[in-house]
Order: C-alpha cells, then sequence, then structure tokens
C-alpha cells in the first residue's frame, strides 16, 4: 500500500472505512449478505445489475479485508457459502443506518 495513503487513513477513520466497504457495489453486497449466508448464485440474483466480473472482484476484496467468509463445500457443481466474518458482524449497525437514512431521504423524496 502506498505510504500516504495509508497516512492518509490513519488520520481520518472514514476514510479507513469508506477503503474497505466504498464504492458502489461493496455496501450493495455486505446489505444483501446481512438476511444471511448466500450462495454466489443468490448474491448474482439480488444484485442483478452487477457483472460477475465485479462480483466476484469485490467479494475478494471483502474477504481479504476479512469482512467476509467464503465456505467452499468441496462437491461437484461447488458449492460456495459467503457470509459476514466476525470483524464483518461490526458494521451491520453502521449498514442498517445507512439504510434506515437511504429509506427515510427516499419516502420523503416520494411523498
Amino acid at each position: 500500500m502506498d505510504f500516504n495513503k495509508e497516512l492518509s487513513m490513519q488520520a481520518c477513520p472514514v476514510s479507513f472505512v469508506m477503503n474497505k466497504i466504498g464504492g458502489h457495489w461493496k455496501p450493495i453486497i455486505l446489505y444483501q449478505l446481512m438476511s444471511g449466508p448466500k450462495r454466489y448464485s443468490e448474491l448474482k440474483r439480488a444484485i442483478p445489475t452487477i457483472t460477475e466480473k465485479m462480483l466476484i472482484q469485490h467479494l475478494k476484496q471483502l474477504q481479504a479485508d476479512g469482512l467476509v467468509d467464503r465456505h467452499a463445500e468441496p462437491v461437484v457443481p461447488p458449492y460456495v457459502i459467503y457470509k459476514f466474518s466476525d470483524r464483518g458482524e461490526s458494521i451491520k449497525p453502521v449498514l442498517n443506518a445507512i439504510a434506515k437514512w437511504g429509506y427515510e431521504q427516499w419516502s420523503a423524496d416520494n411523498i
């Protein structure tokens, strides 16, 4: 990691969080996992506008950051489950707050 980027993330906790869960797709993936573990195909169905490349890429990043666990069953065809890791569980209140705020704003705009 770039030293200046790492230094700025240490100085700003919001930058650190946005590096882990920011962007368009990561919060949506995490929000879908809040209802429980999901197979890859369930995630793809729940987020139909995401490309396979983006879903795979972001799941790998979420795993690397320790927010999501991947469990593969050794069967044919492969059976892979994604779920929150212990560390990832701690982000749920933040996602709930974002969802609540989004719903309130959407409701206010659509009255």
